[in-house]
């Protein structure tokens, strides 16, 4: 506390911090949500093994394509989170 009060005294300069909390809900949330997606990759490389492994060629091929109609929409979802990403950029730099 001395030390702080010979500096501002002494004409040290003083800086203030401040922390966005919504900035910093928004990082950990997106954080999380990477890991969820990269967890995502991986169990759909395995699935996509076991179908292949399991299944007639036919029925294989049926469940891929239903595989495929929700990497569709998770690709999807991806891209609307960049372009939200993308929104709250310019916002937090305008600050």
């Amino acid at each position: 506390m001395a030390r702080f009060i010979a500096a501002r005294v002494f004409g040290d300069e003083f800086r203030v911090v401040k922390i966005d909390r919504s900035a910093m809900e928004y990082v950990t949330k997106l954080t999380s949500l990477y890991a969820q997606f990269r967890a995502v990759g991986v169990n759909y490389n395995q699935v996509v093994k076991e179908l292949h492994s399991n299944f007639s060629e036919k029925k294989a091929l049926a469940l891929l394509y239903k595989l495929e109609k929700a990497t569709v929409e998770l690709a999807e979802t991806g891209k609307k989170i960049l372009e939200l990403s993308e929104e709250f950029k310019e916002k937090w730099l305008q600050k």
